[in-house]
């Protein structure tokens, strides 16, 4: 299979019904996310999802994978991730049990042992070779593809361009099916062109208030929309002041659940202060915070 042959898939019937299938699985996706996961099923391409952390990116492609009944595939991307640990390596000690048996029996020369050794029995297949290789529909996730070197990204360039992977000893394997990549990214640092130009493009940042809202009574039980609104408000407060990491969306939530917890139903100056360490993870943050922060604004 070339790029040239790779037709798009039919997961979706349209940008609308993505946003209403998200919703029941509580992702709260706007137009441009529905919209780019819509194109990247009819275009078969993949999706570089930049933004900062926790904002709900690798969420995404999980409820893109739930909504699909289709099988998740993540490649946790870290620093010094190489070939062996991505896409296969073959099974050392398999085949040198194999050698030793056949040559003991002496009934094979070494043309036919070698055949033998580098054969599917032997190979250890990882997410990105599982990912093009499996028989029911996938959604691969390549999580924090930033972490990983550049020169690791040639790894990417065939799947992302292909769907096929080359493997010396046994040739190409093209795809059995295309499956739906996302690949996440926090910024730490740029992606090559080569990466990028195979990808379709989308930024997810820190909500809006009422999105962010939306989302705090979609994921915390029992939760009152007063105390989510002042929850959504008391946050995009904080993320306004000059931090070091501002909270990510996922905090929100965890801060919300607390206050529930507490039974807090009025978020005042001193319950905000007190519970800052939930929503904020450095101690200089924190400080700042606790100077500045207004309920009332």
């Amino acid at each position: 299979m070339t790029s040239t042959e790779i037709s798009g898939g039919d997961r979706f019937e349209s940008v609308q019904s993505i946003r209403d299938a998200l919703k029941e699985v509580s992702y709260l996706a706007d137009d441009g996310i529905a919209s780019v996961a819509f194109l990247a099923d009819k275009l078969g391409k993949p999706v570089l999802v930049e933004g900062p952390a926790g904002t709900g990116k690798t969420q995404l492609a999980k409820s893109i994978a739930e909504i699909t009944g289709s099988k998740l595939i993540r490649l946790q991307c870290y620093e010094g991730l190489d070939e062996s640990k991505a896409l296969y390596e073959w099974n050392y000690k398999k085949q040198l049990l194999r050698i030793q048996t056949e040559r003991g029996d002496n009934t094979e020369d070494w043309t036919d042992i070698q055949d033998d050794i580098f054969s599917d029995e032997f190979l250890l297949t990882r997410p990105l070779l599982e990912a093009i290789t499996s028989e029911e529909p996938v959604v691969l996730l390549i999580d924090e593809v930033d972490r990983v070197e550049v020169e690791t990204e040639a790894l990417l360039l065939e799947i992302l361009s292909d769907y096929q992977v080359s493997i010396p000893e046994l040739g190409t394997i093209t795809a059995k099916q295309i499956p739906l990549v996302f690949l996440t990214s926090n910024n730490t640092r740029e992606l090559s062109e080569a990466l990028k130009r195979r990808c379709l493009y989308l930024h997810v940042d820190y909500p809006e208030l009422d999105r962010e809202r939306e989302i705090v009574l979609a994921k915390v039980p029992n939760i009152t929309a007063s105390l989510a609104d002042q929850v959504a408000r008391v946050v995009r407060s904080i993320r306004q002041l000059d931090l070091k990491k501002a909270p990510s969306v996922s905090e929100t939530l965890d801060w919300a659940r607390t206050l529930m917890i507490l039974n807090i139903d009025t978020i005042d100056e001193k319950i905000a202060k007190e519970t800052l360490n939930i929503l904020l993870k450095y101690q200089t943050d924190i400080a700042k915070a606790t100077k500045e922060l207004s309920v009332d604004d």
